[in-house]
């Protein structure tokens, strides 16, 4: 509150009539005036704070609602709407893991990159920048986007933390990060084909939701992006094994100069899936395009355990025996008449190597005679064979928890005739997936009861439909174990673990004009071991393989597929808990030296 002085000039008049100095008067009345100037002041200083304040409310409420309506405007992809409204993106995804809990696939957190051009600075530098940490981008198109009509471009639905932070010192601000999750595969290339990738489905600037493309991620999408199901998804397969399995493939495939190769590893009484490869592979944290021209089978994407379906020549010699002698028609010991050629109609069915004219069936498996066995075929017929094989799942796709298995579809002749009957019983007329071939040899060595393959950790045994009794499994077990010992698989012998088996060897057929090319096969081995008790069927196939160590170049599966098949048996086994059979010392085999 200032005081009001008295008026000076009436106070200093009395002043002066008393004799008084009138300096203090002035003085008091100069303070006044001061405090009155101060006040005066104060007042236009609130007033300009006042005006200063409503200034920027007024800026900062433009700016943030610019931002609002930029935001609001942001060009998504296009999304699936109910009837509600849009659903919301749900980023978070279940991890996948190994029978023993080791990640497979995870998420981590990354950023997108994306452009807003009508709020940046200098367009042609952003784009150089750009350019610069993005080889893969054309410059030009980015130019023509960032001077442009443009209010919003992705630039990279995904970038690492360097390239953040490369993008984020070219300083511009219509250049924006926007936060999501990606898919983590730690393994890098192992087990790709059976992971299969993923990508973004629908998205924003904030978030993504990633999709299943391929594999068991395609599969099971429904229940990886459930909220409600965060639990790891559990497979069958022992990242272990899988690492063994194509450390050992992929080197054979060099050693045996083949274009492509497959290779399982199967439970024969759950049906588990311990290790599936298909060579050539890839990486699913940047899985390739699928191809545009040539062959489908040729790109790395292609899963040949699954998709492949070959001609598998003679390991499918084992399930025309297995079909008659479960039918009574043959015992091991039965001899077969074995001399060839056998001609039918203007068709000649023959043997790579020179036979005895009879052999028991036993040796027409262990020797692999196409004419033997194609006689066996005769004893049996057309509708019984078909029938075994048919009850084997082999006329089908398999049931395997992959989004590739449909295509994996059998291919075999609609008139199926005397001669296909014969040619089929040696595996050729009818194409199969090496993952078929698994599962019927795992129900043929299990005691006889049909296994469907599963990529899901399994609880205990499947309990199938009985296709063949036990004695003719306990039957094929020893012919197999035959083959191996004595047989044209006799390099599959790994001491300790008495493996059992049968090579095939296929010509592959020419894919136009029919016939078939003589210099080009699929050469596969299908063993079990072990196979007095087996544990675990096997499958390695090579595409088109020449071992090229001796004066000849050789093509058959026993010079290509079953040295790589026995390597992975010795290195495996252990790893799955088999214990080698080691041989026992009778008392009386020891001698002390002489001294």
């Amino acid at each position: 509150m200032i005081r009001q002085p008295l008026r000076p000039l009436t106070r200093i008049l009395q002043a002066r009539a008393k004799g008084e100095s009138t300096e203090a008067i002035e003085r008091e009345n100069r303070r006044h005036r001061h405090e009155e100037m101060r006040e005066k002041m104060r007042g236009r200083a609130a007033l300009r704070l006042k005006f200063l304040a409503f200034c920027f409310f007024a800026a900062f409420s433009a700016i943030g609602g610019q931002m609002a309506v930029l935001a609001s405007s942001d060009a998504e992809e296009p999304t699936i709407q109910s009837a509600e409204g849009p659903a919301p993106i749900l980023s978070d995804r279940a991890d996948i893991v190994d029978r023993n809990g080791r990640v497979l696939a995870t998420n981590m957190e990354t950023y997108s990159l994306y452009a807003q051009p009508q709020q940046m600075i200098d367009p042609h530098f952003a784009a150089d920048e750009l350019a610069r940490i993005f080889p893969e981008l054309d410059h030009e198109r980015l130019v023509a986007d960032f001077t442009g009509d443009r209010r919003f471009l992705w630039i990279r639905r995904q970038i690492s933390p360097e390239q953040m932070q490369q993008v984020h010192d070219i300083g511009d601000p219509g250049l924006l990060f926007g936060p999501r999750q990606m898919r983590l595969y730690p393994n890098g290339s192992l087990a790709a084909h059976i992971l299969g990738g993923s990508s973004y489905g629908r998205e924003g600037v904030s978030s993504a939701e990633v999709i299943g493309v391929a594999g068991v991620e395609r599969y099971f999408d429904a229940r990886l992006r459930d909220p409600y199901q965060q639990d790891p998804l559990e497979l069958s397969l022992d990242l272990t094994v899988q690492a063994v399995m194509e450390e050992v493939l992929g080197s054979g495939m060099v050693l045996m100069n083949a274009k492509g190769a497959s290779g399982i590893i199967m439970d024969v009484y759950t049906g588990e899936i311990v290790a599936m490869a298909s060579l050539p592979d890839f990486d699913p944290n940047d899985r390739p395009a699928l191809p545009t021209s040539g062959s489908p089978a040729d790109s790395p994407l292609f899963n040949r355990s699954l998709q492949g379906v070959y001609e598998l020549g003679s390991v499918f010699k084992a399930f025309t025996a297995a079909a008659a002698l479960d039918a009574g028609l043959v015992n091991p010991n039965t001899i077969i008449n074995t001399e060839g050629p056998l001609t039918w109609g203007r068709f000649r069915i023959s043997d790579s190597h020179r036979m005895d004219p009879s052999m028991p069936v036993s040796e027409v498996i262990a020797e692999s005679s196409n004419v033997g066995t194609a006689r066996i075929a005769q004893m049996l017929g057309i509708e019984r064979q078909k029938a075994f094989l048919d009850s084997l799942g082999m006329l089908e796709p398999t049931q395997v928890e992959m989004a590739e298995a449909p295509t994996g579809r059998p291919q075999f002749p609609e008139n199926w005739s005397e001669l296909s009957m014969m040619t089929i019983s040696y595996g050729h007329g009818l194409a199969v997936s090496p993952l078929h071939l698994a599962a019927g040899y795992a129900t043929i060595a299990n005691g006889g009861t049909r296994i469907v393959p599963t990529l899901l950790r399994q609880d205990g045994p499947q309990v199938g439909e009985r296709i063949i009794s036990r004695q003719t499994s306990d039957q094929i077990r020893s012919i197999l174990r035959g083959v191996v010992s004595h047989g044209t698989a006799s390099l599959a012998e790994v001491p300790g673990y008495n493996v059992g088996g049968k090579t095939g060897t296929a010509e592959k057929p020419i894919e136009t004009g029919g016939g078939y090319y003589s210099d080009k096969v699929i050469a596969t081995f299908s063993g079990i071991f072990p196979a007095n008790d087996p544990r675990y069927v096997i499958i390695i196939s090579l595409d088109e393989p020449v071992e090229t160590s001796g004066p000849q170049p050789r093509r058959t599966a026993g010079w290509t597929a079953v040295p790589v098949a026995a390597e992975v048996i010795r290195r495996t086994a252990p790893l799955m808990g088999l214990r080698p059979a080691v041989e026992r010392w009778a008392p009386e085999s020891i001698h002390q030296a002489s001294q």
